[in-house]
């Protein structure tokens, strides 16, 4: 039977960790402050509930078959599993020592304790001192700002709760196999409900606090020692206890709880400086990793908006490194507009000339060394391919803060991989699961918009994502003075050219149009398919495809059209029409994703009904018959992107890295429209 009793402890501490993991990830999807009631109707908190439940079940059922110096210490293993399925392999040491500590303790007092009866006298007195046991760790979480103290102070006072549930399940079981039942057993079966409901108010505080395997260590370490403290000092089990077994016991409590503080502080290392040329320990400035799959020289709304991040909050004195795969393949360390950037080795791919990848092995071996290393106060990952997917991995193995803002839509990958159509649902299934597997693991994730927001929660993602725009240097545009080529209306288009754009729908739109010209920048898989469309439309002389820029010329471009045409159908925020936007131009897009929230139709342009050629020529030749109504409609969208300003995104990132790191801050002022 002792060995099934083993099993049965193991299973429960299985069923502890399952259950611990659960009700944390639903907790820390909740927005703003904690209510413990809403999380009744969150199915991934109710799962965990009943996972403890069973778990509490089973390990009753062990401890009716086996002696409790047998069963407790077993139990105990629910702390290493629960830091496992938390990632956190690095902290195993601790858990090691904790798990060590309150084992031994556990077999000490159980080979050491006399039973004796628990007398109403005694239970008052335990009720008064387990109040002030948890008051005084919930009040250090209440008023404490820092993560790792709240989680130990939360989940210290939610010990103590459960540790003086055992005392009152004591004196009820008493009462109970003495056959007298007195109104002191509905007291103490009232304590019970109470204490467990008190316990699992901070617990759950705990898990919004701090990593979930600290909740578990602290429920696993303060409750024996809660109940066996009580028992020896207020019941007399300690009669037989000898002072070396006491002084042993007092050490190993004293290395449980010396390894339930270091697992919590593990997660607020301090930043060690090495390879910086800045001081960032000046309470403003933190040393930041960006990590991006693609990054300039790519050109694509990813690589600016990650450029634009990185240059940006390095102009607001912070220590920015960039992670990003090599664009030639080599490993090396660049310093470029005042950042830092580490290429990490890369390989061509069979799908697109330009498209890039790291070989996860190197990777993960690369971006490990870089982070122990750099030793970031925070990451902030822009996707979750391979460089985003092992940097997330690594930062919060070393305790690291985290921030993933996702830019993904299968979409944009289907035309380069050449997905088949019949298969498209499945792999797109697929690739959101593994987005919320890997951005799970980030403290705070944001999308551009509100609908790329909606997008992941849409999919599976908890509904804790918030919005923040991309954000744009608006007078880098708007004051750019235009060179123009030709006296005919121009449509500019600015972007990759892949299928999911659409551009051929751009190009037949405009065979329809008398006069109008089109600039095309961008290069990509169907640029030369596109470019005999034109041909076989009869319209090469009215288009011009540009390919790859530089950065002048882009400008040129934006300053020179009369109006920007997105006829693309997988943009979560679209950096390209807001650039347009920027420089005062009217703009025609697709009623797709997130484009209507760039464009109000009538007043800064006009949105088409995606695959409607004959729609989109009338919407082009709409604003540009008319010079008055293409000003209007400019100087409308020169009015409407004042909202998206760089350093209104800027503020919003600091803010929620504030969050992140368990920092006060103002509230964000400047999440997306």
């Amino acid at each position: 039977m002792t060995w099934l009793a083993v099993l049965l402890a193991v299973l429960g501490a299985v069923f502890f960790a399952f259950a611990a993991r659960l009700q944390h990830d639903a907790v820390r999807a909740s927005q703003g402050t904690l209510r413990v009631l809403e999380l009744l109707r969150r199915p991934r908190w109710l799962v965990g509930l009943v996972l403890l439940v069973l778990g509490a079940g089973v390990h009753a059922a062990a401890l009716g078959m086996a002696p409790l110096s047998v069963v407790q210490p077993v139990g105990v293993v629910a702390i290493g599993i629960t830091a496992v399925l938390d990632g956190r392999r690095r902290e195993l040491p601790a858990v090691a020592w904790t798990t060590f500590g309150v084992g031994a303790f556990v077999l000490l007092a159980a080979g050491s304790a006399t039973s004796t009866a628990v007398a109403p006298e005694a239970e008052v007195k335990a009720a008064l001192l387990a109040l002030g046991l948890i008051a005084a760790p919930g009040l250090v979480g209440v008023l404490s700002t820092r993560p790792a103290v709240r989680a130990l102070g939360f989940g210290a006072a939610g010990g103590v709760a459960y540790g003086f549930v055992s005392v009152l399940m004591r004196s009820v079981s008493q009462d109970v196999q003495q056959g007298g039942l007195a109104w002191t057993t509905a007291f103490s079966a009232a304590g019970i409900v109470v204490a467990l409901v008190v316990g699992g108010w901070f617990i759950q505080h705990a898990y919004a606090s701090g990593p979930p395997h600290v909740a578990v260590a602290c429920l696993t370490v303060v409750d024996p020692l809660v109940a066996v403290g009580i028992g020896a000092g207020l019941l007399g089990e300690a009669t037989r206890t000898s002072p070396l077994v006491g002084a042993a016991q007092v050490a190993c409590a004293a290395i449980a709880v010396g390894g339930v503080v270091a697992l919590a502080r593990t997660r607020t290392l301090p930043a060690v400086p090495t390879r910086s040329e800045t001081t960032v320990t000046n309470g403003r400035a933190m040393r930041i990793v960006i990590a991006a799959e693609t990054f300039p020289p790519d050109v694509n709304g990813a690589a600016r908006f990650a450029h634009r991040l990185a240059t940006g909050l390095a102009g607001r004195d912070h220590d920015v490194h960039v992670i990003a795969v090599s664009p030639d393949g080599a490993a090396r360390t660049e310093h470029v507009d005042g950042i830092t950037v580490h290429r990490v080795r890369s390989h061509r791919t069979p799908f697109h000339r330009t498209f890039r990848i790291g070989l996860p092995w190197q990777v993960r071996k690369d971006v490990g060394a870089l982070l122990e290393e750099l030793r970031p106060d925070l990451v902030h990952v822009q996707a979750h391919f391979v460089v985003g997917r092992y940097v997330l991995r690594q930062a919060a193995a070393l305790g690291i803060a985290t921030v993933a803002t996702n830019h993904f839509m299968p979409e944009n990958l289907f035309g380069h991989a050449h997905v088949p159509a019949w298969l498209q649902g499945m792999a797109s299934r697929w690739a959101w699961r593994d987005l919320g597997r890997v951005f799970g693991e980030a403290d705070v994730v944001t999308a551009p918009t509100p609908r790329a927001v909606q997008l992941l929660h849409d999919n599976g993602f908890p509904e804790r994502a918030v919005p923040v725009s991309c954000g744009i240097d608006i007078d880098r545009y708007r004051l750019r003075r235009p060179v123009r080529h030709t006296d005919a209306p121009t449509v500019l288009f600015v972007g990759r050219l892949d299928e999911e754009k659409r551009v051929d729908e751009l190009l037949r739109a405009l065979a329809l149009v008398p006069r109008l010209h089109a600039e095309i920048v961008g290069d990509g898989s169907c640029r030369a398919e596109w470019e005999l469309l034109a041909r076989d439309l009869g319209i090469s002389d009215r288009v011009r495809f540009r390919g790859f820029v530089s950065e002048s010329e882009l400008l040129d471009a934006y300053a020179a059209a009369d109006l920007f045409c997105m006829p693309g159908i997988a943009e979560l925020q679209s950096l390209a029409t807001m650039e347009a936007m920027a420089a005062g131009k009217p703009v025609v897009v697709a009623d797709a994703m997130a484009l209507p929230h760039l464009c109000k139709p009538g007043r800064n342009g006009w949105l088409f009904t995606p695959g409607d050629v004959r729609g989109l020529a009338d919407r082009l030749h709409a604003v540009t018959v008319d010079p008055t109504v293409t000003a209007r409609m400019g100087a409308a969208s020169s009015e409407m992107i004042a909202a998206h300003a760089i350093d209104a995104t800027l503020e919003t990132f600091e803010s929620l890295y504030a969050r992140a790191l368990g920092l006060p801050s103002v509230r964000p002022t400047a999440l997306a429209a």
